[in-house]
This record gives structure tokens, C-alpha cells and sequence, in this order.
């Protein structure tokens, strides 16, 4: 967040007022609160948007203890989940150019679970209920063909000497609707119907396709290449997105932005790493992408493009220089500097 802050004030005309807030689980540990409502309303009074940095979370149950960002987006109606995963520009290889658009609201993450116990074997079973909403489904597509859209027309602006990845913009619809018919089911009828929707004209501007979230899987890393905005609900997007990762060499680039309608959120799809907490080697890069990542949805696309253009030319020429994540031998701080002299 350090490096991310720094960039935003060499980056922006006028350095913008910051406000550190509170959440976490060690938050919660020392108080018995991992999301303070005084966090939540300084958000909303104060704030015009947000950097949310990585913080652990227990891999197992803790009485009283939920996820701060999952609890965040829900309060602040951050309902989509917006992650780039792109190649340098530049670099080596055939280039992937994905936005992956991940439900934020519903699906397992409603946190509906229980636990049963036999009153005759005593054995327990563990049950979780799963939330899909046609108004929440219909949101998320709408969103992801309005950005398919987008990101044809930047794609015409830019240097038409460049071959296309995809001429014409593309929306990969993802679900398990062969095997969860009622659930999977509603969130596919519900994109298909927002696509075929006369009113809205994302029929004759945009290609549909559907893929199932298995084989999305096995030909995202056989053929990244062919995908352009995928939309999914958000289990499979949280899966999928952080698999993308590893097309791009490193959980340690790739940015996400929490959007609402009235407020974003960026964040690094990363989450914590304790194993090198504290020894300036973790990769900030996720964390400055997010930061322009966040400026591009308040509408100043300029500045987010000039910061991702630094990052790209430092991705792809000093690749001696990049933190250990990405083979390099740098550190959080010589990433950051090369960012900002690219600046």
C-alpha cells in the first residue's frame, strides 16, 4: 500500500488527502472486531474511494471472526469484482489480454453455513447454502458486455498496425448450469437474457459464448489468448481469476478493483504472505495496478494509463530488477522507484 500511495502522489496533478482506516484479523484479534462500523461510515462520509491492502485471514473457524473485505463489499454494494489479467505490453509471447468480472455479492460467499449432528451415530454433516439472485446476475452481465464494449473501442483507438487479439468484443459466460441446474442455471439465463434484451443492443456489439467452469479451467491455460471479459458468479470468478495469475507469472501483478455504483475499491487479488512479511521483497506491483486500476473507474483514464505503461516498461525490460516472485532479485522498494522513475 506504501509503494501504491506513492505512486498516487507522483502520479495525480495534486497529491491526494489519505485515510487510514482499521480492518483484519489481527484488528480482531485485539479488539474482537475485524470490520469497525467507524471504518465502514469514514468510507462513506469521507472518502471518494479506497485501497484495500492483503490481510490474513484463519484457515480454520474462528468464533466470531469473518472476512473483512467479504463483509466490506457487501456494506458498500460493491457488487462486481473487476480483474485484468494481461502480459506486459511489449513482452515476449503470444500476448493474453483477460477481464475477469466476478460476482461480488452472492453465491457461497453469503457465509450460510451449519452443521448437523446424527442423534443417533453422533456423526456430523456441514451444509452450506448458496445465494443466486436474478437481479444480482442480470447486474454483473450488464456490466461485463458495457465493458466488453469498452474495451473494443479502446482497442480501435490504439495503433491499428497491432493485430487484434479480438476484433470484435467477446463475453465468455461461465457456470456449472449442466450440474446445478437451479442455481448455475439462473445466472446463465439471466446473462443470456440481458444479452438478447432488444433495448440494451449488446446483441449485434458483442459475441456471446458460454464455457463451463471446469473446461474454462483447462482452456484458459491451454489458450489464454482466447478469451476476452469473462463474467462468472462469485466462487468460480475467485478461482479462476487467481489460476489466470499464473499466466502471468506471478499472483504478485495481477490487480482487482471492488466496483458499486457510487464507490470502488481497489485491491491486489494477493492476499497476505507472512512467510516474507517484513523482509521488503513482496511484489508491489498488484498493489500500484489496483491504485490506477481504481483511478480508471473514477473516470481518469489518463493517469491510470500512464501508470500502467511505467509498470509494463519495467515488467518488460529489467526483468533482473523484479522481486523474487518474478525470478528477480529486487525488492519492494527498487520495484517501486523503477515505477516511478518510469513516471
Amino acid at each position: 500500500m506504501h509503494a501504491a500511495r506513492r505512486v498516487l502522489e507522483a502520479a495525480l496533478p495534486e497529491p491526494p488527502a489519505f485515510v487510514d482506516l482499521d480492518a483484519g484479523f489481527e484488528l480482531f484479534q485485539r479488539t474482537g472486531v475485524a470490520l469497525p462500523d467507524e471504518t465502514v461510515q469514514e468510507l462513506k462520509s469521507r472518502c471518494s474511494c479506497a485501497l484495500f491492502g492483503a490481510v490474513s485471514s484463519p484457515s480454520h473457524k474462528v468464533a466470531g471472526y469473518s472476512s473483512p473485505i467479504v463483509a466490506l463489499r457487501k456494506r458498500m454494494d460493491l457488487f462486481a469484482n473487476v480483474r485484468p489479467v494481461a502480459s506486459p505490453a511489449g513482452g515476449s509471447g503470444r500476448p493474453i489480454d483477460m477481464l475477469i468480472i466476478r460476482e461480488n455479492t452472492e453465491c457461497l460467499y453469503v457465509k450460510s453455513e451449519r452443521i448437523e449432528t446424527d442423534p443417533v451415530t453422533g456423526e456430523r454433516t456441514a451444509w452450506a447454502d448458496r445465494k443466486i439472485s436474478e437481479r444480482a446476475s442480470r447486474r454483473i452481465a450488464r456490466i461485463a458486455f458495457d465493458m466488453a464494449i469498452q474495451r473494443g473501442k479502446l482497442r480501435a483507438a490504439a495503433d491499428s498496425s497491432v493485430p487484434q487479439l479480438h476484433p470484435k468484443p467477446k463475453v465468455t459466460v461461465v457456470h456449472k448450469s449442466n450440474v446445478l441446474s437451479v442455481t448455475d442455471g439462473l445466472f446463465r439465463e439471466s446473462a443470456l437474457a440481458v444479452y438478447n434484451d432488444p433495448l440494451l443492443g449488446f446483441k449485434d456489439a458483442v459475441v456471446l459464448e458460454e464455457q463451463l467452469v471446469d473446461s474454462m479451467v483447462y482452456r484458459m491455460f491451454r489458450e489464454p489468448h482466447a478469451f476476452d471479459v469473462a463474467v462468472a458468479p462469485n466462487l468460480y470468478g475467485d478461482i479462476i481469476s487467481d489460476g489466470a495469475a499464473a499466466l502471468v507469472g506471478s499472483l504478485g501483478v495481477v490487480a482487482s478493483a471492488n466496483v458499486g455504483d457510487s464507490f470502488v475499491i481497489g485491491e491486489p487479488v494477493h492476499g497476505s504472505a507472512p512467510d516474507i512479511a517484513g523482509k521488503g521483497v513482496a511484489n508491489p506491483v498488484a498493489a500500484i495496478r489496483s491504485a490506477a486500476l481504481m483511478l480508471e473507474y473514477l473516470g481518469d483514464a489518463h493517469t491510470a494509463a500512464r501508470i500502467y505503461a511505467a509498470v509494463d516498461r519495467v515488467l518488460a525490460s529489467q526483468p533482473n530488477a523484479l522481486t523474487p516472485d518474478l525470478g528477480g532479485s529486487g525488492t519492494t522498494q527498487s520495484v517501486t522507484e523503477a515505477v516511478l522513475r518510469g513516471l
